[in-house]
């Protein structure tokens, strides 16, 4: 391999002479070898952003040459748009502000720009990562403000479209089987009866409002941290900078970007993400009771509830010829599993704001980008892959109501709490059927039973 020397105010070193990275990321690649995990090509898109609406700015304000300007944001398009993720080396664990990966997209823009206007890689010349890619920006504000970037164009492009679409399959299933009376469970125990309508329905309830939490909390990631520079003053910066550079930033990306109501805080705290991660840990406590349900509800075929036939999408066992697993099901809940890890982690981090600056905040943005990640694809594999393939079985949920011994609770009214249980009690005890058992007591004439113990009717108030 071929390598060319560049300098920086530590010294000289060796660079691959092919790769548009520089000083900075390349001392950041031999210090911060860690794991395998790299800074997601999102983040660096979003970073790219920032460059490019700075260098739009930059001009306008007369601060930056306009023949510059020109191959700066061709050079950042190009990193928009994942043409230059080759030069994208580093990992996610380094320092906690992400200075070396925004040196990284600095290096890289300035030496694509250089390229392409004829000069030399690593020569600094005619263009500076740090005197123009980054002029009038800090690691401090650039880095934060990619951070709700990449969330909110994330968000709004794949988690929300993939919890919309299983949100619309749970209400399908509501309606389809609204007719469909089963046994209710509390406790694990039978429990009065409820159609299975009824039942998706919570859960379609259930993840209804887990997505408007969402977009609720989608609402403060819109407030960027650009303009603040190092510490929140804005330093460097022209009078008016924030609000122009927002706006270039609202324009490329289409989403309604504003200025952080305060930048001090903007960069000290990522309140806001922990409270987004907040959303998505709700959704998950909300799909790891949907998914378990799904799984139970369809346990079997023979020794389970079995009250739902789960889609055979592939074979289940590698030793059990015939076997069909709820498969589905468990990878969403691994998936709920691994983001409430990851909330863990990002509340955390967010509570570790020293002064004026989180320095957590490549973690922050590594495990919120793949919360939001996992979340769309689960959501939306478990949407087309079981939720609307699921049957009901009908045969099988008639058995189970028929033998349920708490259908005795319409009988209460009537006869009253004790002598209710003292029939359900004798009917187990017996194995006979709740209608034997209290027409031999004669506390229920054989014409009004079925009268009283209708199972539809008790699917709602009298």
């Amino acid at each position: 391999m071929k390598y060319r020397i560049e300098f920086d105010s530590i010294g000289k070193i060796k660079v691959p002479g092919d790769k548009y990275w520089g000083a900075s990321t390349e001392r950041s690649n031999k210090h911060f070898n860690i794991g395998d995990f790299l800074v997601r090509p999102l983040v660096i898109q979003s970073i790219a952003i920032i460059k490019k609406a700075a260098a739009i700015v930059n001009t306008k304000n007369k601060d930056l040459d306009s023949k510059l300007s020109k191959h700066i944001i061709k050079a950042a398009e190009e990193v928009i748009n994942g043409k230059l993720n080759e030069h994208f080396p580093l990992k996610v664990w380094q320092t906690g502000s992400g200075t070396q990966t925004n040196m990284n997209v600095n290096e890289v823009i300035a030496n694509r720009a250089i390229k392409m206007m004829g000069g030399k890689l690593g020569s600094k010349n005619p263009i500076h990562p740090n005197d123009h890619v980054n002029k009038s920006q800090s690691t401090n504000d650039v880095f934060p403000t990619a951070m709700h970037i990449a969330i909110a164009l994330k968000t709004k492009e794949k988690l929300l479209p993939s919890l919309k679409l299983l949100e619309k399959e749970l209400f399908k299933k509501s309606k389809e089987f609204k007719n469909i009376v089963k046994v209710g469970r509390t406790h694990l125990q039978d429990a009065t009866p409820l159609t299975l309508g009824q039942e998706f329905s919570g859960y379609h309830a259930q993840l209804k409002k887990c997505i408007a939490r969402i977009e609720h909390a989608l609402k403060e990631i819109y407030y960027l941290a650009q303009g603040g520079t190092a510490v929140g003053t804005g330093l460097n910066t022209r009078k008016n900078f924030d609000k122009k550079i927002i706006k270039e930033i609202s324009k490329i990306t289409k989403l309604p970007f504003k200025i952080a109501t305060n930048k001090f805080a903007a960069l000290a705290a990522h309140d806001e993400i922990v409270n987004f991660s907040g959303a998505l840990n709700t959704t998950a406590v909300c799909l790891m009771k949907i998914a378990n349900d799904i799984r139970f509800l369809g346990s079997g075929p023979r020794a389970g509830y079995g009250e739902i036939i789960l889609p055979a999408n592939e074979p289940g066992s590698s030793i059990m010829p015939g076997k069909v697993n709820p498969t589905q099901s468990e990878a969403v809940t691994m998936v709920c599993v691994k983001v409430i890890g990851n909330h863990n982690g990002i509340t955390m981090a967010g509570s570790h704001g020293h002064f004026e600056l989180n320095v957590f905040k490549p973690l922050i943005i590594h495990n919120i980008l793949q919360s939001i990640e996992i979340m769309s694809d689960s959501s939306k594999t478990f949407s087309m892959f079981c939720v609307k393939g699921i049957k009901a079985d009908k045969k099988r949920i008639k058995y189970l109501l028929d033998n349920s011994l708490m259908l005795v609770t319409a009988l209460a009214p009537e006869i009253g709490y004790d002598k209710a249980a003292q029939i359900a009690k004798t009917a187990h005890k017996n194995g006979t059927t709740l209608k034997h058992e209290v027409i031999k007591a004669g506390l229920i004439k054989d014409k009004d039973y079925d009268r009283i113990m209708n199972p539809i009717k008790m699917t709602k108030p009298k």
